[in-house]
């Protein structure tokens, strides 16, 4: 998997490419960990992202975690249809923005 992390605007973006399953998922834990500071605003595109496991969720939820406890937030954009249907099976598109395009996003971490 690979990470690419860029700053815009007040917006921190992750794009992730890839696969994010058990082997990878680490290396997004240790990516993101110092990202959820206090207020930040993170815009995660998934555009280049082809496969998420339970593992990848997992540290998902974790990034989720920590943002929340930060008083962040959180937008995801561009996401692939084998990984937006893992979201919508997991119930992740029911409590975060899940956007289609970088802009929607960026609108969704505004409000």
């Amino acid at each position: 998997m690979e990470i690419v992390i860029t700053d815009e605007e007040g917006v921190t973006l992750l794009e992730l490419s890839g696969r994010m399953d058990a082997t990878t998922a680490a290396e997004f834990d240790n990516a993101v960990r110092a990202l959820p500071r206090q207020g930040a605003r993170l815009l995660i595109d998934m555009a280049g992202l082809e496969y998420i496991s339970s593992a990848g969720l997992r540290s998902i939820l974790g990034l989720v975690k920590s943002v929340r406890t930060s008083a962040g937030k959180l937008a995801f954009c561009a996401l692939q249809p084998m990984v937006a249907e893992v979201f919508r099976i997991s119930g992740f598109t029911a409590m975060l923005a899940v956007c289609d395009s970088r802009d929607e996003a960026r609108v969704a971490l505004r409000g």
